[in-house]
């Protein structure tokens, strides 16, 4: 799960960080609006932080831009304004939820796994799907109710399959889902068939089929069919 955080106090930002990165999601940060506005046309996330109030920009048109162009996304509004028009605007606009600073980290953690499982999942703290159970908030996947050991990679890449059952995934997708600005630093995208390869081998091994299906010079798809 990718979150990101829009916020131009870097010390929020460093602590909202820290928290939630600490939670196992993989976190993704900017401080003003241009640098907002680049991220969310080039990254997938499950949920985004907003800040009402940037230096040169205001976050209620990154909602509209987040609705326009990722609308599966979870917005969370976070701002120091508490007027009940900005709450209304916001909501109306498309987010999910509204936070006003001060703020516990614990409290947006669980408002963050709330949306995550409403958007992705309906609401279910474990996915079933035959005999794989997956608790993303655990991070644990067990087929026929044995844990699967998997990597923080392997585990992220395979609930993004999940996520997106029956549709295929291009490899780039799963690189700006899971790596996203970590993947600059490789020379090539080999690395991410040697963790699907992986992720297979492990799943077999355990007593799954094999549901991942490799889509010839496209990518990948998750299909029970």
């Amino acid at each position: 799960m990718r979150i990101f955080i829009v916020e131009d106090e870097k010390e929020l930002a460093a602590s909202i960080t820290e928290f939630i990165g600490g939670e196992g999601y993989l976190v993704d940060s900017a401080c003003n609006f241009a640098a907002a506005e680049e991220k969310i046309t080039l990254i997938e996330y499950d949920c985004a932080l907003i800040d009402l109030m940037l230096p040169d920009g205001s976050g209620l048109d990154l909602v509209k831009l987040i609705k326009k162009v990722q609308p599966q996304c979870g917005i969370i509004i976070i701002t120091a304004k508490n007027t009940l028009d900005d709450k209304i605007m916001g909501l109306d606009l498309g987010a999910d939820d509204y936070l006003t600073k001060p703020f516990h980290l614990a409290e947006l953690n669980a408002r963050i796994k709330s949306i995550i499982r409403r958007r992705n999942f309906g609401g279910a703290k474990e996915i079933i799907i035959n005999e794989i159970t997956i608790n993303p908030e655990k991070h644990e996947v067990l087929v026929n109710e044995e844990l699967v050991e998997l990597t923080r990679r392997e585990f992220d890449i395979f609930l993004f399959f999940v996520s997106n059952k029956e549709r295929v995934i291009t490899k780039d997708s799963i690189i700006e889902h899971v790596w996203g600005e970590d993947s600059n630093a490789f020379d090539n995208f080999d690395f991410v068939y040697t963790h699907i390869k992986n992720l297979r081998k492990k799943m077999i091994e355990r007593g799954a089929k094999d549901y991942i299906r490799s889509i010839y010079g496209i990518g990948y798809k998750f299909s029970t069919k």
